[in-house]
């Protein structure tokens, strides 16, 4: 994970390959994150997508946030899926190939 002031990356990866990131931000809001979600192409390990819904809401930089904005492609149900059990009040909306996550964070 790699972090500036108000950017923090984070990598899922599997004996040295990449099998996702994200990127977190903090905004101008001091409530709300936004994360960009992202899997790599072709076959990934089972919860993959998962590990990396699990590492985001763990990060620092979401740590002390109520709302959290993310975006992952329009595709992904095992993102959706995890965001789901761990968060409340979560709606949806695309935005092209884009699905775009708006949730309030548990306390």
């Amino acid at each position: 994970m790699t972090r500036s002031d108000d950017h923090t990356s984070i990598r899922v990866e599997d004996d040295g390959k990449l099998l996702a990131e994200a990127d977190v931000q903090q905004t101008d809001d001091p409530g709300v994150v936004r994360s960009a979600l992202h899997v790599e192409a072709g076959h990934l390990p089972v919860g993959t997508g998962t590990r990396l819904v699990d590492a985001v809401l763990e990060s620092p930089a979401v740590e002390g946030a109520e709302r959290l904005v993310a975006s992952m492609p329009i595709s992904d149900s095992e993102m959706l899926g995890r965001l789901r059990e761990r968060t409340d009040e979560l709606g949806t909306r695309a935005a092209g190939a884009t699905k775009i996550v708006e949730t309030r964070l548990e306390k």
